[in-house]
């Protein structure tokens, strides 16, 4: 990839602007115009879309009938008029790069640009005749699909991982999340519930074989437990992993025993379910998905050091 390709396609760019117009979009909104705040919301969208493809490579956003900007693309510049994609082919591309980014999800991208572009280019005033609940939600999701396949997340796009934040960009960051994660499981438990009862059947049935310790595949770390949990979207047997918080020895033992009864207790960092492919990862998405972050269990373990049998 060509690290010193054209700042318009450079993908570390078109990142940092996206960030600025949700910033602006976001102010917008506390000031209460809510036209303008989907106006920005809109921009940031095609932006982050845009840095996503970018990143992957650069050819991906530019204009492939714009001889010029192809050359750019592959760090020829012999231009500073580069031709980009349409939003239309942006959330086209998107549907094959992302996993997640689905036909709903490329049909709201596409509508809230066609908005934008009625807004900009004609008398229409579509963003004033939409209600902030019939697509707020879905946004958020939207954004949230895109910031997962760039390893990223919506708390970093939003500035909110930074202690400093304010916390209305905190409480902002909160209330996005929570509703891509519920709009994220609805959208599993749809796509499950449009197959076919034998089918669906089978899959409960295959889930129901699977054990946690042969899991460590699905998951993208490495940590101390994985346990099973009911997929809230399917309800099939699902798996979650995390680290070790701490642990308590239980009394109940003799004098002379060499085993020792022990109570652990785990905070869940990634969900996987492998029937519906739903996702989480993080305490925040879990915990917004309904599932319990915590977990506890007792083992029984030999102990480190055997009991003094008073040979002294």
């Amino acid at each position: 990839m060509p690290e010193d390709v054209f700042i318009a396609i450079n993908g570390d760019a078109l990142h940092a602007k996206s960030k600025i117009y949700i910033g602006r979009a976001l102010a917008r909104k506390g000031a209460g115009d809510l036209d303008e705040y989907q106006l920005w919301a809109s921009l940031a969208l095609e932006l982050l879309g845009k840095a996503a493809l970018a990143r992957k490579h650069p050819s991906l956003v530019v204009d492939p009938t714009h001889w010029q900007s192809m050359f750019v693309a592959a760090g020829i510049n012999v231009t500073t008029d580069v031709k980009t994609i349409t939003a239309k082919t942006l959330f086209e591309r998107l549907a094959h790069f992302v996993p997640r980014f689905d036909k709903a999800i490329q049909k709201f991208c596409l509508g809230i640009a066609e908005r934008r572009n009625a807004e900009l280019h004609s008398a229409d005033l579509p963003f004033m005749t939409m209600r902030l609940d019939a697509w707020e939600a879905r946004y958020w999701h939207a954004c949230d699909t895109i910031l997962g396949q760039m390893g990223s997340s919506l708390e970093q796009w939003l500035g909110a991982a930074d202690a400093a934040a304010p916390r209305q960009l905190l409480d902002e960051a909160a209330k996005a999340l929570e509703a891509a994660v519920k709009l994220r499981v609805l959208a599993a438990k749809e796509q499950f519930g449009a197959l076919k009862n034998a089918e669906r059947e089978r899959l409960a049935a295959e889930a129901n074989l699977r054990e946690p310790e042969h899991q460590a595949g699905l998951f993208k770390g490495s940590y101390d437990e994985t346990w099973t949990e009911r997929c809230p979207a399917c309800n099939c047997r699902a798996f979650m992993t995390g680290e070790q918080t701490g642990e308590d020895i239980s009394e109940e033992r003799d004098e002379y025993a060499i085993w020792e009864i022990v109570d652990r207790e785990f905070a869940g960092e990634e969900f996987r379910c492998p029937t519906c492919d739903l996702s989480l990862v993080g305490s925040d998405e879990i915990a917004a998905s309904g599932l319990d972050t915590l977990h506890e269990d007792r083992q029984e373990r030999e102990m480190e050091y055997e009991p003094d049998y008073g040979n002294d």
